[in-house]
């Protein structure tokens, strides 16, 4: 029976879901860290940010780390990257019998599930803490998560193969993670932000991949009463953007001696 392009791509996808399998403490470990920023910055700014502003802090922050902790699973995968990079074990991968595009496909893919399944748990308690979502906000909590895993699984991948040096890497890796993390709608809402940043620094942060993702989920759990349909469009904007630059980054990557 021959092996077509889409089993290649699953193939691939399959090998690096299997090591996300193999890092239980970390998994444990990320899953408690991301409850404890839920609880803690609730218990925190729940006094402190203005009630007019934000009324329920708690109920506003849980979709937003939904996003967070999607995020956060969708980037390990280019920790592994850059390692393969720094050892030469991409040597091991260009021999397997599929084209380099099937192997770029592959890994994105494998961040992407890696995302979707971290993310289980933290969409359980965004209804439970919010409520859930209903039918026809469902396949829109879907899309959302899967391009949102897609996007930030590409961008890891792309940053983590700009270069061969570890230092290099982990500077841009690093630098990259905590932009997206801090500057996001994921603690504050932007009317809170534009009080503190000058103009247009609160708009260039609203339109960030994790912000969209988490205005969106904020209706999908009924926090927000409307939906920009511009957001899913943006999200699927950044989605393909970043997909293409990891693939040409990687593939140059991968070709270069």
């Amino acid at each position: 029976m021959e092996i077509t392009n889409i089993d290649k791509v699953f193939l691939i996808a399959k090998r690096d879901l299997d090591r996300f399998w193999q890092s239980k403490q970390w998994l444990a470990g990320q899953i408690a860290m991301n409850l404890a920023d839920i609880f803690i910055f609730a218990l925190i700014f729940r006094g402190i940010v203005r009630r007019d502003l934000i009324p329920d802090y708690l109920k506003f922050m849980t979709p937003g780390a939904v996003a967070l902790a999607t995020f956060v699973a969708a980037f390990s995968i280019g920790r592994e990257v850059g390692m393969e990079i720094r050892r030469n074990t991409v040597e091991y991968l260009l021999t397997l019998p599929v084209s380099r595009q099937n192997l770029v496909l592959g890994r994105v893919l494998g961040g992407m599930l890696r995302g979707l399944i971290y993310q289980l748990v933290f969409l359980v308690l965004a209804s439970i803490i919010d409520s859930p979502p209903t039918l026809v906000q469902l396949p829109v909590l879907v899309a959302t998560s899967v391009l949102l895993t897609m996007s930030m699984s590409s961008l890891a991948i792309a940053v983590s193969s700009i270069s061969r040096d570890f230092n290099i890497q982990a500077t841009f890796r690093a630098l990259t993670y905590y932009l997206l993390f801090f500057f996001s709608n994921v603690f504050y809402t932007k009317q809170v932000l534009a009080l503190r940043f000058p103009h247009p620094l609160p708009e260039i942060i609203s339109i960030t991949p994790i912000s969209i993702a988490a205005d969106i989920y904020r209706w999908c759990f009924n926090y927000y009463q409307q939906l920009d349909p511009q957001n899913l469009v943006l999200l699927a904007i950044w989605s393909l953007a970043l997909t293409l630059l990891a693939s040409a980054t990687y593939l140059r990557n991968l070709t270069k001696r």
